[in-house]
């Protein structure tokens, strides 16, 4: 070029460095801010789904004693705040569901950032790739149980905690782990399994990490580490003495389930680990309750070639660790974190997407290797990226909208799960708390048809009664209401008994079903209660008064016993102020 053109080529000025440090992270972090708030906007005030009406709707008439007391005190004190903010109402339940989520996705930069450094990744790509995974969790649709689920938080809360202990080892000052970096790594592992228990599968990646990198494919990190493995090896003991009863006796988990084996278990998990795989690649048919049969032998089912499989990939990933270490570690790790609930202790549901929430970190680092080493430009990987995390947020967008109802929510699940009896059940109590009576009936109808799962016989016929009571069919009512009173004698059943027999008027059949209530559980309030609607009917407010009163002794918030005692005082004034008959002769 000659010096003439060198001289009128105009002089681009420098973008000071020190500006784009400044401003590049805070514009990042409140763009990503945005869009997960925007994606989980659907369900910002869902209502309690599932097992949140057992685990969180009792929550203001306990202590925080009482729930730090649990088998997960960290993750129940969390509820307990939420409750003290907002009592029932579940707004900031879900905000701080989403902001878990985001301290969540920021940890997995952290961790994915010092293990691309170790990885010898240029040093260019590392801050990207690493920002690219952190956001693919932060955004990735399947990611929507754990989040827009308010249940959901004990993997989000776990995985956190679990992940802040797995920084503090990775950014540990020396290489051989001092006893205070020890000491946060225990301390927070505590708190991770004080939310969820799975998470005490950090050993072991703690063991895989100081195996493949420190240095690479070594014992000598491990044994330099022994300040942090001593004491964790004593708390293993102890976690297996606090835990292990709880594995031979729960009849939803562990290993006192009649109908399902630890092996049965784990034939059917050699499949459902490539469902994970496959949700992760394909986000699409995400579901709540997936019909999945377990696999009894190793041959039904295909469980066979799932086994064959992942022997072919855990070789593979073996034999190439060296050529494509990042990947080979990624996926080792993929099954550590699987391995809790993916392995040998048999679970009542195979698959559940919430457990991908905890485990994904290893499959977001193989994304990573891969991206490394595409061979096309930077802009176009960028723009590919972009497209991504995108597409990603309007999936998640869409998915929380299922979970914004429990109406959509159990719509959708019987959709792609017609067969599951459960999925029948909950969208007829959805449907019944909604209003349409008929539909919930029919939803009960049908599930009557199949064996029982998530619900017992009982509670099917005392919710099909209701629901046909509320869709104007008496007769129905009473039969299954009959049923389940014979089934199982409780005083709830028998009072529900008498509020259809005192809609229809049947005052000895109500004041009989009463009396039976009565001698079964003579503390029950809603005895009292439905006495004095009767007491009420019959133009009786002093008697009514005094039923009401009774049952308000024993339960001070039964609403039907409150309306009714205001019910019947205007009843008792209005009897007072009419005009009295003027006798005859006077």
């Amino acid at each position: 070029m000659s010096k003439k053109a060198e001289a009128v080529r105009p002089v681009r000025k420098p973008i000071p460095a020190k500006t784009i440090s400044v401003w590049i992270w805070p514009a990042c972090i409140l763009g990503a801010l945005i869009l997960v708030f925007w994606a989980y906007a659907p369900a910002a005030h869902a209502p309690f789904l599932f097992d949140d009406n057992t685990l969180l709707l009792n929550l203001p008439s306990r202590s925080l004693l009482e729930w730090f007391s649990t088998l997960r005190p960290i993750l129940m004190i969390s509820y307990w705040l939420n409750t003290a903010i907002s009592g029932t109402d579940t707004g900031s339940y879900h905000t701080v569901n989403v902001l878990i989520h985001c301290v969540a996705s920021g940890l997995i930069y952290l961790v994915t950032r010092r293990i691309l450094d170790w990885a010898n990744v240029e040093q260019r790509l590392r801050t990207p790739l690493a920002g690219f995974c952190a956001l693919l969790f932060l955004l990735h649709p399947v990611q929507s149980e754990a989040v827009a689920y308010l249940a959901g938080r004990s993997e989000s809360l776990s995985t956190l905690f679990f992940y802040a202990a797995f920084a503090i080892f990775l950014y540990r000052p020396q290489v051989r782990i001092g006893w205070a970096s020890a000491a946060a790594v225990i301390i927070l592992f505590l708190f991770a399994l004080g939310s969820k228990e799975q998470t005490i599968a950090l050993p072991a990646l703690l063991l895989l990490t100081d195996y493949w990198w420190n240095p690479a494919f070594s014992f000598k990190g491990i044994a330099g580490n022994w300040k942090l493995y001593a004491p964790l090896a004593l708390g293993a003991i102890l976690g297996v003495v606090r835990f292990l009863p709880l594995m031979l006796h729960a009849t939803t988990a562990g290993f006192n389930m009649a109908d399902l084996t630890w092996y049965q278990y784990l034939f059917t998990e050699f499949r459902a680990i490539f469902v994970y795989i496959r949700e992760f690649i394909f986000p699409v048919g995400l579901n709540v309750d997936w019909e999945f049969s377990f696999s009894r032998s190793i041959f039904e089912y295909g469980a066979i070639v799932g086994l064959v499989a992942l022997l072919a990939l855990i070789v593979l990933a073996w034999r190439y660790r060296r050529q494509f270490p990042l990947a080979s570690y990624g996926f080792y790790a993929f099954l550590i974190l699987m391995a809790p609930t993916s392995s040998i202790l048999p679970i009542r549901d195979p698959i559940a997407e919430r457990r991908l929430y905890f485990a994904i970190f290893g499959l977001l680092l193989i994304v990573a290797d891969l991206l490394r080493r595409v061979k096309i430009s930077r802009s176009v990987l960028s723009a590919a990226c972009a497209a991504v995390l995108l597409l990603a947020a309007l999936a998640t967008h869409a998915r929380a909208e299922v979970w914004s109802s429990e109406l959509t929510l159990w719509t959708d699940t019987e959709a792609k799960s017609p067969d599951k009896p459960r999925s029948h059940f909950q969208l007829a109590h959805a449907y019944y708390n909604s209003g349409n009576c008929a539909q919930a009936a029919s939803e009960f109808e049908k599930t009557s048809h199949f064996k029982p799962e998530g619900y017992t016989p009982y509670n099917l016929l005392v919710d099909w009664g209701l629901s046909l009571d509320c869709a104007s069919q008496p007769g129905a009512a009473i039969s299954k209401l009959s049923q389940a009173a014979t089934l199982e004698p409780t005083a709830h059943v028998y009072t529900q008994l008498a509020k259809v027999y005192g809609d229809q008027a049947n005052w000895a059949m109500f004041d009989d079903a009463l009396k039976r209530a009565q001698a079964i559980d003579p503390n029950f309030p809603t005895i009292y209660a439905y006495r004095g609607i009767g007491d009420l009917k019959l133009n009786r407010p002093a008697e009514a008064m005094a039923e009401f009163n009774h049952a308000l002794q024993l339960d001070p918030t039964l609403e039907p016993a409150k309306q009714g005692l205001m019910a019947a005082r205007q009843q008792l004034m209005r009897q007072q102020q009419a005009p009295r008959a003027i006798p005859a002769g006077r």
